[in-house]
């Protein structure tokens, strides 16, 4: 896993930790993109960005050639400038 940033979260359950703001992991099938999910914005911006798969902390991309890398980008960018939890 590559991660930017750092951000704190805590669980209805109390349970809390740290974490990456967000970040990328290389997977033999798929890419997994981090802290791109459960924000204000993800839902219209994943609905643009093209074949992709969402889990419940990540989205999973086959191939980068499926997706619109302006879109990708735009959702990253909003990503970092969101606190986490804001959604």
């Amino acid at each position: 896993m590559i991660g930017y940033g750092q951000t704190h979260y805590v669980y209805a359950s109390g349970r809390e930790g740290d974490t990456f703001h967000v970040g990328f992991s290389p997977r033999k099938a798929d890419l997994a993109l981090y802290g791109l999910v459960n924000l204000p914005r993800t839902d219209e911006l994943l609905g643009r960005m093209g074949r992709h798969r969402r889990g419940a902390g990540c989205v999973w991309v086959k191939k980068l050639e499926d997706i619109d890398l302006g879109v990708l980008a735009e959702l990253v960018t909003h990503a970092w400038e969101t606190e986490p939890g804001t959604s």
